[in-house]
């Protein structure tokens, strides 16, 4: 996900710098393209690409926290068992 997240801040740096040079490149299909939209459409792409890299970036917390945890569970400890007490000998008097 963080990999799909570089690429495509990558694509709206592009986008961007093609669009602030000459709008009608990126944006071919519109009939009368202007750097205000380039511009709303750069401020999508990059909150795209941040929740994209933060929400991989969470991911692969949780996944190395699961693996850790898998490994310290399967090491095994000594367990502590409980002895008994001897009880005291009673002494009768006869």
């Amino acid at each position: 996900m963080i990999t799909g997240a570089i690429n495509l801040g990558v694509w709206t740096l592009i986008i961007f710098f093609l669009g602030m040079y000459k709008p009608q490149w990126p944006l071919f299909f519109m009939k009368n393209p202007s750097r205000f939209i380039i511009i709303m459409i750069t401020t999508i792409f990059v909150m795209i690409t941040f929740t994209l890299y933060g929400e991989g970036l969470r991911q692969e917390k949780l996944e190395l926290a699961a693996k850790q945890s898998v490994t310290e569970s399967s090491i095994p400890a000594p367990v502590p068992v409980p002895v008994p007490i001897p009880a005291p000998e009673k002494t009768t008097i006869k």
